[in-house]
């Protein structure tokens, strides 16, 4: 059998799911970071590019952010077993790299369990909000990698130098 440590937390002892137990955690500062991408055919990101990221339903990157900062807010509606968290902020940086818009989402709480969650629903809510904005323009975009970049507070921190960063894309 393995550790405890080695076992998922979100499940009993009889092996059913089940919310963790954080009341007797203490309440300490929370900050995640995830990164994510969405990468276009190279004519789709030059046409893009030439319009100010902006289209017929408007500025890509603002409504993006906008819906990105919602999801993170909601992110214990989305996933069964996240606790709701009071929220102290959120950033949400989308910038063109290549022929892709790179997201970062980074979510800070005090709080007695993490926001991963949040940052990763939020990086993939944004990335999900421009396809559905661009889709028109082709078939062939694509989404991510989406990866947790940093945590820090709990009981361990965590910085992943390897995770997905924003890189030039092969011309589709």
């Amino acid at each position: 059998m393995s550790s405890k440590s080695e076992q998922l937390s979100h499940f009993d002892a009889h092996g059913r799911p089940t919310m963790v137990d954080v009341g007797e955690k203490a309440v300490s500062r929370r900050r995640a970071v995830a990164t994510g991408q969405v990468h276009f055919p190279a004519q789709v990101a030059a046409q893009l590019a030439a319009q100010g990221y902006v289209g017929k339903k408007g500025s890509l990157i603002d409504t993006a952010i906008i819906a990105g900062t919602m999801a993170v807010k909601r992110t214990a509606d989305l996933i069964p077993f996240c606790h709701p968290l009071p929220v102290d902020a959120i950033a949400i940086r989308i910038r063109p790299e290549g022929n892709a818009l790179y997201i970062e989402c980074e979510v800070a709480v005090s709080a007695r369990t993490g926001v991963e969650m949040e940052a990763l629903t939020g990086a993939n809510i944004a990335a999900l909000t421009i396809y559905d904005m661009c889709k028109a323009l082709s078939p062939r975009i694509r989404l991510g990698p989406f990866a947790l970049k940093e945590k820090t507070g709990g009981k361990r921190d965590f910085r992943d130098d390897e995770a997905p960063a924003p890189s030039e894309d092969s011309e589709d």
